[in-house]
């Protein structure tokens, strides 16, 4: 297996609306709002499902890694409920070999209504369900030591449990690659992805916003001295400004695609980092790993949703 995704298992439920549900629900356009089940239910059965799609951030890098035709697997929590099922399916469908046992839980498997108004705007309302609880004994052992690499989500660190689950993974794991995920989860947990950055991840995949939060700067200079100290890998977007490989002391950049039909950036940051994975295990140079990086990110933002097919 090249690479193993341990991330959060959230079934995206694609729904078409009116923009007068958003008003009627006290939903903010462009947005994500998190709910608890009620509210969840409450708002969900007002509408009529387009598509339901495996999504997190994490498993669509792996989705989009298996597109791009290499061997990886991904481990996420879900329950064996209806949309469980429907999870598994899609992930399998996209030759991604799923390293979970669903088991009867309390609690239901996370979901994401992505809520699609006439503009094309779109309004997300999360209920994490059971992908939160992720914990130590969901960790397959054998499937981790037998991948290349596994590649982690900052978002699972949101709850108690799956911190067991990261030290498992890592314990066990070849080369350990990372998404910083959200500038807000960056400021929540800090210090700790301070010490994973520094000592425990190979590669960190991070945009410009969530690096400066994680190293307390407005200075995109002392993000490159940052990184030059590490002696690991920085892989940094920039939005219009390109993308930045900050490698012991070598810094390489690569331009955006400019003149695009942008649509959507949902799954933008994720493709990057499957495009930039791709060329790294199939020993591109940095240069054609950003390169792939941003012809993804770039594709992904002229569709709707975080596939590519």
């Amino acid at each position: 297996m090249k690479i193993l995704g341990i991330g959060n298992a959230i079934v995206d439920v694609i729904c078409k609306i009116k923009d007068n549900f958003l008003s009627e629900n006290d939903l903010t356009k462009s947005t994500m709002k998190l709910v608890d089940e009620v509210e969840f239910k409450k708002v969900l059965s007002n509408l009529k499902i387009e598509q339901t799609i495996a999504g997190g951030s994490v498993a669509n890098s792996i989705v989009g890694l298996s597109q791009l035709g290499n061997n990886v697997s991904f481990i996420g929590k879900v329950n064996k409920d209806n949309l469980g099922e429907k999870y598994e399916q899609s992930l399998t469908k996209e030759n991604v070999k799923y390293f979970y046992s669903k088991k009867e839980e309390s609690i239901p498997t996370g979901t994401c209504l992505i809520l699609i108004t006439p503009d094309s705007e779109r309004t997300m309302v999360t209920f994490l369900g059971i992908a939160g609880k992720i914990n130590e004994k969901d960790i397959d052992e054998k499937a981790i030591k037998e991948s290349e690499m596994i590649f982690l989500e900052g978002y699972l660190w949101d709850e108690g449990e799956p911190k067991s689950a990261f030290n498992k993974a890592m314990l066990y794991a070849n080369k350990t690659a990372m998404t910083l995920s959200d500038q807000f989860c960056v400021e929540r947990h800090k210090d700790s992805f301070l010490d994973l950055v520094k000592n425990r991840i190979d590669i960190t995949f991070t945009n410009e916003q969530e690096i400066k939060s994680l190293i307390s700067t407005t200075s995109f200079d002392e993000v490159i001295a940052f990184g030059k100290q590490l002696e690991k890998s920085l892989i940094v977007t920039r939005g219009e400004l390109g993308s930045v490989a900050i490698i012991g002391d070598e810094v390489i950049e690569c331009n955006s695609k400019k003149n695009l039909k942008i649509l959507d950036l949902t799954g933008a940051g994720d493709l990057f980092a499957a495009g930039f994975l791709h060329g790294h295990i199939n020993n591109f140079s940095i240069k054609e790993c950003l390169e792939k990086g941003t012809e993804m990110s770039s594709k992904i933002i002229q569709k709707i949703g975080a596939r590519l097919n």
